[in-house]
């Protein structure tokens, strides 16, 4: 599996794909600030279970600890996650 991060203004995503074929995507807002807001996770019903949401979000938390910002998980996956993983929560906005 792939995984590609884009932004642009205000707004970014990280996909990723599988063979050329997208498995899943989760997106965010870029507010005026030192964080994001994840706000939607979607993932195609065939990698349903694999973990292909749980990648998007570690890279998503990879890039903004690279760049000093936190998250504001109000995606309910993405909420779920950081109150489930411990090695994530040093990003997590309060």
């Amino acid at each position: 599996m792939e995984i590609e991060i884009k932004e642009q203004l205000n707004k970014g995503f990280a996909i990723v794909t599988e063979n050329g074929e997208k498995a899943g995507v989760m997106t965010y807002s870029i507010p005026q600030g030192d964080f994001i807001i994840i706000d939607h996770t979607e993932v195609d019903p065939n990698y349903k279970g694999k973990g292909v949401g749980k990648k998007l979000l570690y890279a998503i938390v990879e890039k903004m600890r690279a760049a000093n910002l936190k998250i504001l998980p109000l995606c309910p996956f993405a909420n779920a996650m950081f109150k489930k993983l411990d090695d994530i929560k040093d990003v997590l906005k309060k």
